[in-house]
């Protein structure tokens, strides 16, 4: 069954039939670029290196890929699908109003993930609540990284041309038409966390660069510091990658499940249905 579409492709669910594993496959068309036709072995590289292949399912922040196809007019991508999960604007908007705070800091893991990326000159480019999945197995929420399709290597040299979600572009892309990966990381990860803290989850660079978006006074005095650096206008004063992962608001770890909608309406399924298992109720099986 679809599990979603976009410009590139589609994705759909399966299972693979040697072991019954949940798979992803992704069919993604060929595309061109400044006259250049990019095939999507280079997202293949990039998830391989972050990711690994079957031998590390399950075991790394981003899905591993498990096999992929050239099928001369479009390339075909397995991956590992975690169950049970949904995408993380699915949980945001199955959850009442804003995410406490405690849940939010399920970003820790992403700051984590980010720089283990970026160590192994992997910039993802499109981090935002569409391309993670939130694992919701147990008490304890896990977040995986997903579609490496906007990612390049990381360079010494600044980007001139931005492919990802223009919505979360740095605003130096918009003033001076560079950015560096690192600041652009940092930059989208304030984004995301302004999104899970706001009651309608809406923010984009654009409302951003009007004066349109306000801190809830409402968080933590270190919560509000933590968005204010990540979402610093210049680049040379936004904090670093490391700097968030060591932030006092980050470091006071308290991620405890919270219950949503969608969760709640899953345990009245099971409880209804008595034997049916949440991999079942998760994925439609």
């Amino acid at each position: 069954y679809l599990l979603g579409e976009g410009g590139y492709g589609s994705v759909l669910a399966g299972m693979r039939k040697a072991d019954y594993l949940p798979v992803s496959i992704t069919y993604t068309f060929l595309y061109v670029i400044n006259g250049k036709t990019y095939v999507v072995p280079l997202e293949v590289l990039l998830m391989i290196k972050v990711g690994g292949g079957p031998e590390s399912v399950g075991t790394r922040a981003a899905v591993s890929i498990l096999d992929w196809y050239d099928l001369e007019q479009e390339v075909l991508l397995v991956m590992e699908r975690p169950v049970p999960c949904v995408n993380l604007l699915t949980y945001m908007q199955n959850s009442v109003g804003p995410l406490e705070e405690h849940v939010a800091k399920v970003l820790k893991q992403l700051v984590d993930a980010a720089i283990k990326m970026h160590t192994k000159r992997v910039f993802h480019r499109d981090i935002k609540a569409e391309n993670l999945l939130v694992e919701t197995s147990s008490g304890d929420l896990r977040v995986r990284v997903i579609d490496f399709g906007c990612g390049c290597w990381v360079q010494e040299k600044p980007f001139t041309s931005f492919l990802g979600t223009s919505a979360y572009a740095p605003p130096e892309f918009f003033i001076c038409g560079r950015y560096e990966a690192a600041p652009t990381t940092v930059w989208q990860l304030g984004a995301l966390l302004y999104k899970m803290l706001d009651k309608d989850h809406y923010f984009t660079t654009f409302r951003f660069l009007r004066g349109n978006i306000s801190f809830n006074n409402d968080l933590s005095q270190d919560c509000q510091n933590f968005l204010e650096q990540c979402l610093a206008l210049d680049p040379k004063e936004r904090a670093t990658l490391e700097e968030i992962q060591q932030h006092p608001w980050l470091q006071n770890q308290s991620i405890k499940h919270k219950t949503s909608n969608l969760d709640y309406e899953l345990q009245q399924q099971k409880s209804t249905l008595g034997t049916t298992s949440p991999t079942q109720l998760r994925t439609g099986n």
